[in-house]
């Protein structure tokens, strides 16, 4: 997204916020298309969701992004922050339902390694669902690192558009990366949830 768009987008959504309808139809048209590369990223990680769509993800997502129209918006990475959120929020809530409807039917696998993982070989497979409560529990302690996370493997984001979103430098986000996983890891093998 070039720089006057992401200052585009800022103002939409700051007047957005303020009342006038107008700026959410410019707003959805100027997100939609990085709205739709996130979605895909999250569902190409998921194949218990092989029937969506990623139109279909942003389009629930939009339902409720919607609804946070008096949100304090602060600029353009805080939008698609709380866009990634909401998709992650989406997935996993569609994982318990087709859990619960299987009566404890199996794990909805999640790889931790690698958003890149080559399909066929499999990295770390963890429950989708206790991947989502350590991520809970690592946004308490570190907000950034889980946004990192979020972006990263339920995204799909390359460490490059993670930093641009975030506005951190590389090393800072691979930094992160590299610490929020071995604390993962720790929380969903041993329970430890301490700072790190």
């Amino acid at each position: 997204m070039a720089v006057n768009e992401r200052h585009q987008l800022t103002k939409l959504l700051r007047e957005w916020k303020s009342g006038k309808e107008e700026a959410l139809d410019t707003l959805t048209k100027l997100v939609h298309k990085e709205l739709t590369r996130i979605a895909r990223g999250y569902l190409a990680r998921e194949r218990h969701m092989h029937s969506w769509q990623p139109t279909m993800l942003v389009n629930e997502a939009f339902l409720h992004l919607v609804d946070c129209q008096q949100l304090d918006w602060q600029d353009r990475a805080h939008f698609f922050r709380l866009a990634a959120k909401i998709m992650r929020e989406i997935i996993v809530d569609y994982a318990r339902k087709k859990r619960s409807s299987k009566h404890g039917g199996g794990l909805e696998v999640m790889q931790i390694d690698d958003a890149k993982t080559a399909p066929g070989k499999p990295a770390n497979p963890v429950d989708l669902i206790v991947l989502n409560m350590a991520l809970d529990k690592l946004e308490a302690i570190d907000a950034r690192k889980a946004q990192i996370v979020e972006m990263r493997f339920f995204a799909g984001l390359s460490i490059k558009e993670i930093a641009q979103t975030l506005e951190l430098a590389e090393s800072t986000v691979h930094l992160d990366l590299r610490l929020a996983r071995v604390w993962l890891f720790r929380a969903i093998l041993t329970g430890k949830t301490d700072e790190f």
